[in-house]
């Protein structure tokens, strides 16, 4: 039987994507401090931040299997987290316009029972995404949409975002921020089934 699932994200495009498999979940968002070496390896960074978000709450609970998650942007091996402001939005999508960038989410699961970690598995997914080539005028009608501004990378693919986006090369909703491809696949080998 499996344990309560609680995702440790307080991201709506997560719950969404949650909630479309029709199973039963609750949300505790985590308290951890997102900051990061940058000189780790991407992988490595998505998976250590899920990580800790997933341990921060398993550590509330008495028991469940936690889910947590990460997703940041890279481009030029360097890793584009939240934009702080407006400014920095036109700066990230500026970069980002007519060229490659990899998208990393990573996944954590935490499993709690009787109060004690009994079990963690961490993965992650990568997705190359090709944004078109964009003028000032429509970087400026994007970051005045406020969209950008909770998204690593100061984009949302599933949003206005959309419009940005030339192509894909990988799991499309690891862009949005969690592959569930890759969140089935860890469910199954931890012994359990995500969806019937």
């Amino acid at each position: 039987m499996r344990p309560k699932i609680v995702l440790a994200s307080g991201s709506p495009r997560r719950r969404e994507l949650l909630a479309g498999l029709g199973i039963p979940f609750e949300v505790k968002t985590s308290q951890v401090d997102e900051t990061f070496d940058p000189s780790c390896p991407p992988s490595a960074v998505a998976e250590e931040l899920a990580h800790r978000k997933a341990k921060d709450v398993a550590r509330q609970l008495d028991a469940a299997l936690v889910i947590g998650a990460d997703t940041i942007v890279v481009c030029d091996g360097e890793i584009l987290g939240k934009p702080r402001d407006e400014q920095e939005a036109v700066q990230m999508l500026s970069k980002l316009q007519g060229r490659a960038h990899q998208v990393y989410t990573g996944i954590a699961l935490v499993e709690v029972a009787d109060g004690q970690v009994v079990r963690e598995r961490v993965s992650h997914r990568m997705t190359h995404v090709w944004m078109r080539s964009l003028s000032d005028e429509k970087i400026s009608w994007y970051v005045n949409s406020k969209e950008p501004l909770d998204k690593a990378g100061a984009y949302g693919i599933q949003g206005l975002g959309a419009c940005l986006i030339d192509k894909i090369d990988g799991c499309y909703f690891n862009v949005v921020g969690l592959s569930l491809v890759e969140l089935d696949q860890m469910f199954q080998d931890m012994g359990y089934s995500l969806v019937p």
